[in-house]
C-alpha cells in the first residue's frame, strides 16, 4: 500500500526515462571528451576549454536528470543551497591557491639563510 505522503514529494514522479535519458547523455558526454584528448584533434587550449564545457553540460545533465532539480517553486531552495555550497567551494579552492602562490613569490628559495648552509662533511 503506497504512503500518501510520498506521492505529492519533489522528484517523486521521476521515471525510468529520466534515469536513461540521463545515463545516456553522462555516457555520450564522456565519451567524446576522452576521443577529443585520445585523438589530439584539437590545439592544446582548445581541448581544455571543450572539456570544461562538456564538464558544466554533465553537471547540468545531473543535477536534472539525477537529483530532479528543476525551476520549480518546491526546488527553489536545493538550487539556492547548492549555489551556495558552490561558493563556499570556489572561496576554500580559490582561496587556498593564492594563499599557495604567495607563500611562493615570498620565499627565498634560492639564497639560503646565513649559518644555515651545511658542508658535505657534516653528514
Amino acid at each position: 500500500m503506497a504512503d500518501r505522503r510520498t506521492e505529492h514529494l519533489p522528484g517523486a514522479g521521476a521515471s525510468l526515462h529520466h534515469y536513461v535519458r540521463g545515463l545516456v547523455l553522462s555516457v555520450l558526454l564522456t565519451g567524446a571528451a576522452f576521443a577529443l584528448v585520445m585523438t589530439h584533434a584539437l590545439p592544446r587550449n582548445a581541448t581544455i576549454f571543450v572539456i570544461l564545457a562538456l564538464a558544466a553540460i554533465q553537471i547540468f545533465v545531473h543535477l536534472v536528470d539525477f537529483l530532479h532539480i528543476d525551476g520549480s517553486l518546491e526546488q527553489r531552495w536545493n538550487v539556492y543551497a547548492a549555489l551556495f555550497a558552490l561558493l563556499v567551494v570556489g572561496i576554500l579552492v580559490g582561496g587556498s591557491i593564492w594563499i599557495m602562490f604567495s607563500a611562493h613569490a615570498n620565499m627565498n628559495i634560492g639564497t639560503p639563510m646565513p649559518g644555515m648552509t651545511m658542508t658535505p662533511e657534516a653528514f
